[in-house]
């Protein structure tokens, strides 16, 4: 139905609604620019903090831990504190943890860091202090000491805990010294996303009963404020309030203006994966031509304005073609943000195809090398992919990335966990009964017909689809094989942990008794950015000359998670949502000490 919002008629009402918000938008930005803690009237806070995602959380925890005032800023209503996190399906990279060592994994900070080296592939300027990669290398190698030392333990003091499977996530492209997770380093958050976000938020909020923290939601910062060449403070709008749900698209409608002061600003406003336009202008020409179709990962506040924003104030951006985007999206039938899209995460034994019904070979497997199939797919000539399955494997393997797609574990229902056991799990089901990229059939011509209806094309042809299939099936008899991805299966079986959870016992693709036939198409889905403002390991943004921006500082996807660029290349996986820790604890442990009196 129409409203006026729509259709640009202003009823009465409508025109009074408006002035009212205009006036409590005023009454906002005035509160808002009122010094809240009785501070002198130079300033309004120790320090400003730019998004009220997970890192903004840890950096204002830090600060107000050190006795800081702190302003958290965002422009989203109350409902998306948490930010991505919240979303995630809560995975962390951890280093010889105990969890590792229960399922019988070898693990050390060593062969984590030649994993970190192989996969990063740092190469611009690591010597140079002016290079992009130099504190983004400085940067991997505290973090994969972190990973290996005080993480887990930091965290479990906090409350958190991890379901004991560790996932073998990116286990790369084959050599020992090449890109790839060597063993299982997974660790998913019992509760997922929220579980990691939910310390913070109530250190953040505890704060702010006491007088320490103010939380100004529907703030949207346009400039941060430099005097005399130090960062002064921020100013920008207030919008209208908003009591759009976590996820939804919110109101842009202007009603007022602020101004606050402090000495320190922290920019922790996130990446740019909602922003289709800025990936697709920072698209590398490496990864091939960027897709015409993908969909989304992360909701549309994910804009990356802050960026820009930062940069005018001084700071540098840095490896702005790197980024993480995943091959295995499904068009969300129940969406909550425009073109929602849902990872699979896949277990290693599904076959997978381009859109012409061409078997991709390694390493381009299921959760082998993310970005090197992303390259193959680009470079088929299309932005979509296949794979092609069985129920039995789907109901083992498949996983969806997202809090909301893993109820047992978000709510920490172990004997919905434990229904897995013995059905597929419920989301999986929806997908399969209501995705609208999903083929279910008895026969292989009935999949290759509906595969063909589903794109209105003809580009599956049958008999060379059977050909790869059948020539797949044979080498099953053996309990050896040339054919890498049986090896890979074979190699997943051999630990527990994939074989107890992730990894379904080793079959022919048509034996009718693991059917029915699936195949799944497979949608290019956004979602991080790996470069962004450069930052020392104090998490100081840095100019263009490689000096601090003085009161400038920043943390979290923004900040590449630090250093403008810590994954180098490519992610081992598990560590966006550790990242976002590490750089807001280091961002915010050093803004408290530069304001200490």
């Amino acid at each position: 139905m129409d409203t006026p919002e729509h259709t640009g008629a202003v009823s009465r009402r409508h025109a009074l609604g408006l002035a009212g918000g205009v006036l409590a938008g005023a009454a906002v930005a005035q509160a808002a620019a009122t010094p809240a803690f009785g501070a002198a009237a130079a300033q309004d806070a120790d320090a400003i903090v730019v998004g009220g995602g997970l890192a903004g959380l840890v950096a204002t925890a830090e600060l107000a831990a050190a006795g800081r005032t702190v302003i958290l800023l965002d422009q989203e209503p109350e409902s998306n504190l948490g930010g991505q996190a919240f979303w995630s399906f809560g995975g962390l990279f951890l280093v010889d943890s105990d969890e590792q060592r229960l399922m019988g994994v070898k693990d050390s900070h060593d062969l984590a860091w030649q994993d970190w080296l192989g996969t990063a592939g740092f190469d611009r300027g690591v010597d140079d202090p002016a290079g992009q990669d130099y504190w983004a290398h400085k940067w991997a190698e505290a973090y994969v000491n972190f990973a290996a030392t005080e993480k887990r333990p930091w965290l479990y003091g906090l409350g958190v805990r991890w379901f004991p499977m560790v996932g073998w996530a990116e286990r790369g492209g084959g050599l020992a010294d090449g890109h790839g997770n060597s063993v299982p380093r997974f660790h998913v958050t019992w509760g997922t996303g929220p579980a990691v976000v939910e310390p913070f938020e109530k250190q953040v909020r505890a704060a702010a009963a006491n007088g320490k923290v103010v939380l100004r939601f529907r703030h949207r910062v346009d400039e941060i404020v430099r005097t005399g060449g130090a960062v002064s403070g921020v100013r920008g709008a207030v919008l209208e309030p908003s009591d759009a749900p976590r996820g939804k698209p919110s109101s842009r409608t202007v009603v007022g203006d602020f101004q606050l002061r402090a000495p320190v600003v922290i920019v922790t406003s996130g990446g740019i994966g909602g922003n289709q336009d800025l990936v697709r202008q920072n698209w590398p020409a490496r990864l091939g031509p960027a897709p015409g179709h993908m969909i989304t990962g992360v909701p549309a506040h994910v804009d990356g304005r802050m960026l820009a924003i930062t940069q005018r104030a001084g700071g540098r951006i840095v490896n702005s073609d790197r980024m993480w985007h995943y091959t295995e999206g499904l068009r969300n039938f129940d969406p909550i943000w425009p073109g929602h899209g849902i990872r699979i995460l896949p277990g290693p034994s599904s076959m997978w195809f381009d859109a012409k019904g061409k078997r991709f070979g390694a390493p381009d497997y299921p959760g082998y090398d993310t970005l090197n199939t992303l390259k193959s797919i680009t470079a088929s000539g299309y932005d979509y992919s296949w794979f092609v399955t069985t129920k039995k494997i789907v109901a083992k393997e498949f996983a969806l990335s997202g809090s909301e797609q893993n109820p047992d574990l978000t709510n920490k229902n172990i004997w919905q966990l434990l229904s897995r056991i013995w059905q597929t799990p419920q989301p999986i089901q929806n997908f399969l009964d209501k995705g609208a990229d999903f083929v279910v059939a008895s026969t292989l011509p009935e999949l290759v017909t509906g595969m063909n209806r589903l794109t209105g094309t003809n580009l599956i042809d049958l008999a060379h689809l059977r050909r790869q299939i059948e020539a797949r099936d044979r080498e099953i008899g053996n309990a050896y094989s040339k054919d890498a991805q049986v090896m890979g299966i074979r190699n997943a079986l051999a630990y527990p942990g994939d074989s107890l959870s992730r990894t379904a016992s080793i079959h022919r693709i048509l034996d009718p008794d693991a059917g029915p036939l699936v195949a799944v198409r497979l949608n290019i889905l956004t979602r991080k950015s790996l470069g962004g403002l450069q930052t020392d390991l104090r998490g100081r943004v840095l100019d263009a000359a490689g000096r601090p921006v003085p009161g400038l500082y920043a943390a979290g996807e923004v900040a590449g998670f630090g250093g403008g660029g810590v994954h180098g290349y490519r992610s081992l996986e598990g560590t966006f949502l550790g990242g976002c820790l590490f750089s807001g604890r280091q961002a915010g442990r050093a803004a408290a000490a530069a304001t200490a009196s």
